[in-house]
């Protein structure tokens, strides 16, 4: 008898993650009888729909893990013009991420990302921390939570404008290697990657 495969952060139903993924038909057909995100994304990527599947797994992982591989996807592909209040946002995001329970690093993540154009995969990375559980509203007023799925939003939003940093020539590069970093994140692993040069 053969030992099942171990689980992992990815083997979570595909269901309900579908009306998030505004699909178009031949990504969205590429998913038929697929039970699982794990096996959606290889699906996708085996159809040659990779930014579906980056998509999805940024829905898929649990909240702290798509935070860290959006910070990990920002790592590999450095900008030298990227302002400073977006490389704070990464740190603040990455803070979270280490010590998620601290509702004050959420809002920390928050701040700093306020203090940005919102138009970095930092930044994102910095609101999907905020928007992962908590309260939306300010200190001391009533509790606004936030949807279920607006974590998985930011995170997508994140990755795909990673895939496109300054040489989107790169893309395709770039995809391959950030589904394997989240590959390695939904096992227990850190997901880090070569930084790239110019």
């Amino acid at each position: 008898m053969t030992a099942a495969a171990p689980l992992t952060k990815l083997d979570t139903a595909l269901a309900p993650l579908l009306p998030h993924l505004a699909l178009d038909d031949e990504p969205a057909a590429a998913l038929k009888g697929v039970q699982t995100a794990a096996q959606g994304v290889d699906r996708l990527v085996a159809q040659g729909f990779r930014i579906e599947a980056l998509r999805l797994v940024a829905y898929a992982l649990p909240k702290r893990e798509a935070v860290w591989w959006a910070c990990m996807c920002a790592a590999s592909v450095p900008d030298p013009t990227l302002a400073p209040a977006d490389g704070a946002a990464r740190t603040a995001a990455e803070a979270w991420v280490r010590t998620p329970a601290d509702d004050a690093l959420r809002r920390n993540a928050w701040a700093a990302a306020q203090q940005t154009e919102f138009k970095s995969t930092e930044a994102w990375a910095a609101v999907g921390a905020f928007w992962s559980g908590g309260s939306m509203a300010p200190e001391g007023q009533p509790v606004v939570p936030p949807g279920e799925y607006l974590t998985g939003q930011a995170i997508s939003g994140a990755v795909v404008m990673a895939v496109v940093r300054r040489l989107p020539e790169r893309a395709q590069d770039r995809m391959d290697r950030f589904i394997q970093s989240a590959r390695d994140i939904a096992v227990g692993g850190a997901g880090r990657m070569p930084v790239e040069g110019d």
